[in-house]
């Protein structure tokens, strides 16, 4: 009988989607104190959905929570609503607030307020209906319904004055991702589709259980899905995104990718969204003069479209979602998003004679084998020599050695092209092609004082990351920022020169390389013929490449996956000459460790007067699963053992 009056609440709740009115049974909920601590808790969590023959959705969004602290009232007193005008409408149906004294205030819900919703980077008009509640108190219950007709994700073909535009680009076909997560305790969360008996759905609950079930309804089939007693989703520390480790629903009325696949491309093909254009065609044929190999081609069209189309997220009307604008919009305008980046690289690549196509992708989650639409980004595929199909991506990788960002591996992507594709997914970039390495020959004096030289080396996402200040930054600030790094070591740094070649934004001349020369007063604490110091390399020197320093390593395990920037290799050698007579106390120490997850290798020791730093790091992965996180952890823990303090003595 646990949490039957909670239920029965629930349950009354639900009453109101058929005009009857709630009656919360407030005794019921004092009796709970599993939620006691909580500022506020969600009652029900309902949306019902009325799927029409075109795919076009009719939902009901019903929610009741109830306030418990003056925290709780405060964040609760407007209620929020986001919804895209191109694809739906939604308004507020009624709204109640069921005070803690017994009385019942009916929320005029003709006073709701319809305002662009927050946005960044993409500015394509989304909403946001708000209603205000007003002044809330702990014990009131606030129970609203929201009516909105459309379809779930904003990509569409065009914008149309009538209900046209509220059915989904692929007629016909209905598919919904529903979050079974809460970000505050959720009694019961209740997920109910109908429709049309012809219309096959297929579904699949991931990551945690539900209740379901299908029965056949006044000629229609009604899917349902319950969860009760949600806690918020507990996360860890870099985890892979909720979409990949908490519960959710996905379904689809469309059989397979391939159908998704053919589709996707017909769509753009009947548009003419690559037509060739004639100054364009003059353009390409510039880039390529003097290209002999097919990857010489494709590098120098994927770069100059990366470099020269800038992001700008701005509505341009027709043509945005899954239709790509056209090359003469593109390429006069020189600016859009991903799509539009992605896009003009595709016309480049059939102006050079390339086989070349749109596809669908990803960035930060996994899509699933449910052909449901989990995409945020566009990106392209061109046709090899032998064959097979290669990704790019002109708008992950402006000022970028790669032509596919490696921040993007292990990620699942979807090409529309002519024969349909199944879902793929990027391969594992190795860590070789993303080193780092330092390399300092150092020399200490007896009064603590450091002075020597590093060169600093990379290549691919480390590259980038090193180089992103000569790419993108002012001129003005190169030094400035060359000598920030020094300062991470020590606020009593000077930088003697440094010397970054001729031209470091010419990113296509060879990988990065960075030689400072330098001097560091008191850089080693002084006792008694004794001398404190930790190796230059490893204290805070160019630690924004280090991405996986930000994982913590204290944990013992997780129950979650893990990601870090990018696969990586790491090569740091230092030496240190010692004053005169000066000896290592710490003991001499050299370590190996060999996974398929990560790899390090690591000595220190003293030769002569000189200490002596080598080590390795390889970093095998972008997304790493949970069972991978010992092997993880102990390289990098090695790998930070090797920072600790030295001491030498006279």
């Amino acid at each position: 009988m646990k949490y039957f009056f909670i239920m029965t609440l629930c349950l009354s709740a639900v009453t109101t989607l058929t005009g009857q009115v709630w009656q919360p049974q407030k005794e019921a909920l004092q009796r709970e104190t599993k939620y006691a601590s909580y500022d506020c808790i969600t009652l029900l969590d309902s949306i019902k959905v009325e799927v029409e023959p075109t795919g076009s959705g009719s939902f009901t969004v019903y929610n009741a929570f109830k306030v418990q602290t003056p925290k709780g009232a405060l964040n609760n007193r407007v209620i929020k609503y986001d919804y895209d005008p191109l694809t739906a409408h939604a308004a507020f149906h009624s709204a109640s607030i069921y005070h803690a004294d017994g009385s019942v205030e009916n929320l005029d819900v003709s006073k709701a307020l319809d305002y662009a919703a927050p946005a960044r980077m993409i500015y394509w008009g989304a909403r946001q209906i708000m209603l205000e509640a007003g002044r809330l108190e702990p014990g009131d219950i606030v129970a609203y319904e929201i009516r909105k007709k459309g379809f779930t994700y904003a990509l569409l073909s065009g914008v149309g004055d009538d209900d046209s535009r509220f059915i989904p680009p692929m007629r016909g076909h209905f598919y919904d991702i529903v979050p079974f997560w809460s970000q505050t305790p959720t009694i019961r969360k209740v997920y109910k589709v109908s429709v049309p008996m012809e219309k096959e759905l297929q579904f699949q609950f991931y990551q945690g259980e539900c209740s379901s079930s299908l029965r056949y309804e006044n000629g229609k089939k009604v899917y349902t899905f319950a969860v009760e007693n949600l806690l918020p989703f507990p996360r860890e520390d870099n985890m892979v995104d909720l979409f990949d480790a908490a519960p959710k629903l996905m379904m689809s009325s469309t059989p397979t990718w391939n159908d998704k696949s053919r589709w996707f491309h017909k769509v753009n093909e009947d548009y003419g969204s690559f037509a060739s254009l004639p100054e364009a065609q003059k353009k390409v044929d510039e880039l390529i003069k003097g290209k002999k190999t097919e990857m010489e081609k494709i590098a120098v069209l994927t770069h100059w479209v990366a470099d020269n189309i800038r992001y700008a997220g701005i509505s341009m009307g027709k043509g945005e979602g899954y239709t790509l604008h056209n090359t003469k919009m593109n390429y006069t305008d020189r600016c859009g998003v991903c799509k539009d980046i992605a896009g003009t690289l595709i016309s480049f690549l059939r102006m050079a004679g390339f086989e070349a196509y749109p596809a669908m992708t990803m960035a930060g989650s996994r899509v699933e084998s449910i052909p449901a639409d989990h995409f945020n980004h566009c990106v392209a595929v061109v046709k090899l020599g032998n064959g097979t199909y290669m990704p790019l991506d002109p708008t992950w990788v402006p000022f970028c050695r790669e032509l596919w960002s490696s921040a993007e591996q292990q990620q699942n992507y979807l090409p529309g092209v002519p024969e349909s594709s199944d879902l793929c997914v990027t391969p594992v970039s190795a860590p070789e092609n993303h080193y780092v390495r330092i390399k300092a020959s150092n020399r200490l004096d007896e009064k603590g004082n450091l002075k020597g030289e590093f060169t600093i080396t990379a290549e691919g996402q480390s590259d980038s990351n090193i180089r992103r200040i000569f790419t993108t930054g002012w001129q003005s600030e190169w030094q400035n920022t060359m000598e920030r790094q020094l300062l991470q070591v020590s606020p009593k740094a000077r930088m003697l020169s440094v010397d970054y070649g001729k031209n470091p934004k010419d990113y296509q001349a060879g990988p990065i390389r960075i030689t400072f020369r330098y001097e560091i007063p008191d850089y080693a604490v002084r006792g008694k013929e004794e001398l404190l110091f930790r190796p230059l390399v490893m204290n805070n020197l160019y630690s924004q490449v280090m991405t996986f320093l930000q994982i913590n390593t204290d944990p013992e395990t997780r129950r979650y996956g893990f990601k870090d920037r990018c696969s990586r290799l790491v090569v740091l050698d230092e030496s240190i000459q010692l004053p005169a007579g000066y000896r290592l106390l710490n003991k001499e120490k050299e370590e190996n460790q060999k996974s398929s997850i990560a790899d390090f290798s690591g000595h220190i020791c003293q030769t002569k007067d000189k200490i002596e730093l080598h080590q390795t790091l390889a970093l095998k992965k972008r997304v790493y699963a949970a069972e991978d996180w010992p092997c993880f952890r102990d390289a990098v823990n090695a790998y930070k053992s090797f920072g600790e303090y030295l001491v030498v003595k006279k």
